[in-house]
């Protein structure tokens, strides 16, 4: 006969609680354990990296900037008066000299002024021509009287003599010898009368023409000053060169001062370079610079600092660059240049390739390559003074060692990167 179970519902409900009580603890475990893991190193590919080795040496400190090819001597051409383009002879990109017509330019009135300056110098030169033939014919009847006066005046003393000798033979009376004398006398004050006349109507002369001759040239000059006014609507180039702007057309009315026309001479040049201000304050005329004209494998021409500009620009400084050396063929002006300038040489510093983040005397965070290249760990670093590819270490890292030098940002937050 069998005996009834009794208890055995119970019995299963305690263990599937138990059961259930142990699989809950186990999944509270696992996930406190999961939730204290780290998480793993992101990793990164080698091949897309850029690394640098820290090394010991001579550092050069340098500043690049873009830039151009300009002339040394350009020249604005302008109007130097009034008038309307009538020709132009020249257009740009041809070579031309000094006297090479640009623009030739018109104006009634300048012309007018001209003819009447040339007829006024005429008519004066005309009434000094006159004026010296009066003069000389003056001048030519006194001195026929200053002749006259000479010749009485002998006269007059030949019949002293006589008269001396006849009344010292006693065959006139002594009343005629003195007549002869006193007749004598008068006469040789005229004689020096007319002499002083003579001199003096010569002075006259002499100051009358004197007084037409600076009339004529007042003339001459104004004349000169008319002709040069036309001369000076025929523009010239100046200089000898290439002409590279023409900003004008015929029929059009100018002013004086007008630019109209730009030369330049395209066999001196200079790089004028656009370099941040920010890297520009120590850069300072006679320091040596390279010019990368990428003409060709000899296109880095040597040259020296010139000039560098008072102020900035949009956040750059112009820096003129005088080259050392003949230019590659092919260079001319305008043509995009990139410009390399030295400013200082450090002897003997710890020194990388520069990164792609960081100031210049700052502390950066940089990754830092284990001896095994598999991991890199992230580290502090103190560096100094920059140049255009190499940074200044001035400490957290020593020589020999390897760092990132690419863009980190998206490994943010991990102190440990795996490298593949």
């Amino acid at each position: 006969m069998d005996k009834p179970r009794t208890g055995q519902a119970e019995k299963r409900r305690l263990r599937r609680t138990i059961l259930f009580v142990a699989i809950g603890v186990v999944v509270a475990l696992i996930s406190v354990g999961i939730s204290r893991l780290e998480p793993a190193a992101p990793q990164a590919d080698t091949q897309t990296l850029v690394i640098g080795q820290v090394q010991r040496g001579d550092m050069v400190l340098d500043v690049r900037g873009a830039g151009t090819l300009v002339p040394v001597d350009i020249r604005w051409i302008s109007a130097s008066q009034e008038g309307r383009v009538e020709r132009i002879p020249a257009l740009p990109g041809v070579t031309v000299t000094a006297d090479t017509v640009l623009v030739e330019l018109s104006n009634p009135e300048i012309e007018q002024h001209a003819f009447e300056a040339e007829s006024n110098l005429r008519a004066g030169q005309a009434d000094l021509d006159n004026l010296r033939a009066q003069l000389e014919s003056a001048l030519l009847n006194q001195q026929s009287q200053v002749a006259a006066a000479e010749s009485q005046d002998a006269q007059a003393k030949l019949q002293v003599e006589a008269d001396q000798k006849l009344y010292s033979d006693q065959l006139v009376p002594e009343i005629t010898l003195k007549l002869s004398q006193l007749r004598s006398t008068q006469l040789a004050k005229a004689s020096r009368i007319e002499q002083e006349r003579y001199i003096k109507s010569e002075r006259s002369n002499q100051a009358q023409l004197a007084a037409q001759r600076a009339r004529v040239a007042q003339l001459q000059a104004l004349y000169d000053l008319r002709r040069r006014q036309v001369e000076l609507l025929k523009v010239r180039a100046g200089i000898p060169g290439v002409l590279q702007e023409l900003p004008v057309q015929v029929g059009q009315r100018v002013t004086a001062g007008t630019n109209l026309a730009r030369v330049a001479r395209p066999e001196l040049l200079k790089a004028e370079l656009r370099i941040q201000e920010t890297q520009a304050k120590d850069v300072r005329a006679g320091l040596k610079a390279s010019i990368d004209t990428r003409v060709d494998r000899n296109g880095i021409i040597p040259g020296t600092v010139g000039r560098v500009a008072p102020s900035s620009q949009d956040g750059q400084v112009i820096v003129d660059v005088n080259l050392d050396s003949a230019l590659p063929q092919g260079a001319r002006p305008n043509l995009s240049v990139d410009g390399t300038v030295v400013i200082d040489r450090l002897t003997s510093v710890l020194y990388t390739s520069r990164p792609a983040f960081g100031q210049a005397n700052s502390t950066v965070e940089m990754f830092k390559l284990s001896p095994d290249g598999k991991t890199a760990s992230r580290v502090k670093v103190q560096v100094g003074r920059s140049s255009v590819n190499q940074i200044q270490i001035l400490g957290g890292l020593k020589v020999g060692d390897k760092v990132i030098l690419s863009d980190t940002q998206q490994y943010d937050g991990h102190d440990t990167i795996r490298l593949i």
